[in-house]
């Protein structure tokens, strides 16, 4: 009885280490609970159904996150449509590829219909992301709610996304301006075990003599780009499922992206990499705390935003 008693007690202390709330003035985990209590299961429905017709579209909520909060914060601004006097972010050669526009537009009009006016688009991006990860098999964690959305979104910004070129120093020194660890930047970069890399972005690292590629994957690649720079090569083995494949790949020299190989490769991060190559539950928490401070990251309060009626356009 005592050590069922004891193993209650960790495990409602995990929960709570897990559910702590970020301390940032005008979010909280309840936010919606009087005003619109059915916004996170509308959202979680909207993802789930999507994702089932297209399992592909996990990886385009969780990347849609990082380019939203990435460029002006958690603001919904890679939302907003183009206009005639202005190109918006999601124009960027950097987003074009971005995908799950249409599931963020589906669980707004569903909320807008039960809640007009109350619901933003920067938390709708949020809780789908979560919900993505979830759905993918990854753990779940509960984020403050609250964020407005932001009434600008400039092509020019996203000058600011990183490069899949850029070394691990780069990384954790881009990452660093934001307040990110070197632990966050490597369990972040583990959300490229959903998804793929289009050959455009890789096929630099085969034209020139790479040891960090094991060869037979570098053929692997070789073919893959043979269909153009289009062409896409999972970033593992399992790009639907949510585990620790990515850093198994990187241990065996089958990163896709410069980026991802040059964390096993700097001292600094590989063993960051080794041990969630290890310890899958270890990769999973540290993942959710840092995706947790993702969605914090420089939201708009208030006057400093607006609640869209439509994600696409301003008020």
């Amino acid at each position: 009885m005592v050590i069922r008693r004891n193993l209650l007690s960790v495990i409602m202390l995990m929960h709570a280490i897990v559910g702590l709330p970020y301390n940032v003035r005008g979010l909280s985990m309840g936010y919606y609970m009087m005003s619109c209590p059915f916004a996170e299961q509308i959202v979680k429905n909207s993802v789930n159904n999507a994702l089932q017709a297209d399992p592909t579209l996990a990886a385009g909520l969780i990347r849609m996150l990082f380019h939203d909060c990435f460029i002006e914060g958690c603001d919904a601004s890679i939302l907003l449509d183009s206009t005639k006097d202005n190109t918006a972010e999601k124009d960027s050669p950097a987003n074009l590829s971005l995908r799950g526009y249409e599931i963020i537009d589906d669980a707004k009009d569903k909320i807008e219909n039960r809640c007009p006016g109350v619901v933003s688009c920067a938390d709708i991006i949020a809780m789908a992301a979560r919900d993505a990860v979830f759905w993918a098999g990854g753990p779940y964690y509960d984020i403050p709610k609250g964020r407005f959305d932001g009434k600008r979104s400039k092509i020019e910004d996203t000058r600011n996304l990183p490069s899949p070129f850029l070394n691990a120093s780069e990384l954790i020194q881009t990452f660093g301006q934001r307040g990110f660890t070197p632990q966050d930047v490597v369990a972040l970069s583990g959300a490229h075990t959903l998804g793929v890399a289009r050959c455009s972005s890789f096929k630099a690292r085969l034209t020139t003599p790479d040891s960090s590629i094991d060869s037979s994957f570098a053929s692997t690649l070789s073919k893959t780009c043979s269909a153009g720079d289009n062409a896409e090569q999972p970033f593992d083995a399992t790009r639907n499922s949510f585990d620790n494949a990515y850093f198994n790949a990187l241990q065996r020299k089958s990163g896709v992206l410069f980026s991802d190989q040059t964390l096993f490769n700097t001292p600094r991060t590989r063993n960051l990499v080794n041990g969630y190559a290890f310890n899958q539950a270890k990769f999973f928490f540290d993942f959710q705390q840092a995706m947790r401070k993702m969605s914090i990251l420089d939201v708009k309060l208030g006057s400093q935003g607006e609640v869209r009626q439509n994600c696409r356009i301003l008020n």
